[in-house]
């Protein structure tokens, strides 16, 4: 039914009744798409580098025309571009950073929480939404903080908010002169942190051996006057290590600091039903905090993160009140109050995916999951050790290996994961340990096989001089 007299219908929406209905065909062309652009890329990254990619989608024309192609063109030209210029996490060879490949099963679960569009800041927004988060989060720190009934964790959109939000926490309880210590292995996101809230500049403690040293952090807490914050990290962005979590809340303990983990690597392995998963984070649940990215090692689309904690008390500092949204009232008759569950108003529904993964797999699928990925790791590093042309790092700890060429230079090595780049022939990190540059392989597609990383370490080999076009 047109709008006004003369003039197009308007577009339908995604929800309510009708919506299934006019997303069918919209869903049919965005897989068609989809496909195409695959097939187009013909690897895990378009070849020809950011001039190639530039000049594809300046070719679309006018981003903002005056008249509209029409819904199904619109989608079929930019999804088939977007699939064709991706760097696509699904393909075995796109190993350079902490970018998991969806599930199908998340990501078609993130498509209801946009047809729904529910907004977490207040119930009358997001019933169901709420009710289900605030039921996942509460048994996702039970399953981080083992026997605490009162552990509760809050969403969040990874591991920079979540360690935004656990200093945020240190300071409304020590103050504005609170320490900040961590590891030189940490993520650029808790000095950061401290910047943004105001605090003293973070203190980074050498980690020489890749891992902060319990012995270090004594000596320094010992010297470290007031209140103090220790940031541990469980999964390191360069190389996947994890800090010996008990030994340093043990140090913690001695100097009354708290702990705050970043586990947005590591953490997913606390989850697994695996024992053998879990035996590396030994001590994280004595965190006061710890963090935890599911669109890492959960096979979540982006955003699925997390902050937790082992008593939901700690979280009160965040409370806020805004009568359009929690009017006193309103929470005294018994409608749940959502603004103290983040400093963000809007906020989707990111939980139901994470819901739908672990009903649908349950903690033993997960574990596969994680074990595939691993042991693809283990497979990587036993065919660089055993190779007569290249040196490796060290066996890895969760699914990162950093790697170089035997007696490679640095700059060659640089030349050689940009020619790999610009070639659409892989992606490949890079790291700087023991003073030297390596390249980093991170495997998070379980379905790695071993000719996928036979084809690799021949790309490694003699790497092609040309595009794969």
């Amino acid at each position: 039914m047109p709008a006004h007299p003369g003039h197009p219908p308007l577009p339908p929406l995604a929800g309510g009744p009708p919506g299934p209905a006019a997303l069918r065909p919209l869903l049919d062309t965005v897989l068609d798409a989809l496909a195409a652009g695959a097939r187009d890329r013909r690897g895990p990254l378009p070849a020809g580098g950011p001039q190639a990619v530039a000049a594809a989608i300046a070719a679309l024309g006018d981003v903002l025309p005056t008249t509209g192609t029409g819904a199904a063109e619109a989608l079929s030209t930019l999804v088939h571009a977007l699939a064709a210029g991706a760097a696509d996490p699904a393909d075995p060879l796109c190993a350079a950073h902490l970018h998991c490949p969806p599930l199908a099963l998340a990501a078609a679960a993130d498509l209801a929480a946009s047809v729904l569009n529910a907004s977490l800041d207040s119930w009358d927004q997001a019933p169901a939404a709420s009710t289900l988060e605030a039921a996942l989060t509460r048994a996702l720190a039970a399953a981080l903080y083992p026997g605490r009934p009162t552990a509760d964790a809050l969403v969040t959109t990874g591991g920079t908010e979540s360690n935004q939000l656990a200093l945020l926490l240190a300071r409304e309880r020590h103050g504005p002169h609170l320490t900040v210590l961590h590891g030189a292995n940490a993520h650029h996101s808790v000095p950061r942190a401290a910047w943004l809230l105001g605090l003293p500049p973070a203190t980074a403690l050498p980690t020489p051996t890749g891992t902060l040293d319990p012995a270090t952090l004594d000596q320094a807490l010992a010297a470290t006057p007031g209140p103090a914050l220790v940031t541990a990290t469980a999964g390191t962005t360069d190389a996947g290590l994890i800090d010996p979590l008990d030994a340093l809340a043990d140090v913690c303990d001695r100097h009354h600091a708290d702990l705050h983990v970043d586990a947005a690597y590591g953490g997913a392995l606390a989850l697994s039903s695996d024992p053998r998963h879990r035996t590396p984070l030994h001590g994280i649940e004595r965190a006061r905090s710890l963090t935890l990215d599911l669109h890492k090692l959960g096979w979540q689309p982006v955003a699925a993160g997390l902050l937790a904690v082992p008593d939901d008390t700690l979280l009160a500092p965040l409370a806020h009140q805004a009568d359009y949204l929690n009017a006193a009232d309103d929470t005294e008759a018994g409608l749940p109050d959502l603004l103290g569950r983040s400093l963000r108003t809007t906020r989707r529904a990111d939980a139901l995916k994470i819901a739908v993964t672990f009903r649908a797999l349950g903690r033993d699928g997960i574990g596969q999951l994680i074990e595939a990925t691993l042991e693809a790791a283990r497979r990587l590093a036993a065919l660089l050790e055993a190779h007569p042309h290249f040196e490796l790092h060290a066996a890895p700890t969760l699914s990162t290996v950093l790697f170089r060429p035997t007696g490679a230079r640095d700059e060659d090595l640089a030349a050689l994961r940009r020619r790999l780049l610009h070639g659409g022939h892989a992606v490949l990190g890079r790291a700087t340990a023991d003073g030297r540059l390596w390249l980093k392989a991170t495997l998070l597609n379980p379905h790695t096989t071993a000719a996928d990383l036979d084809t690799l370490v021949r790309l490694l080999e003699k790497p092609p001089e040309g595009t794969h076009r």
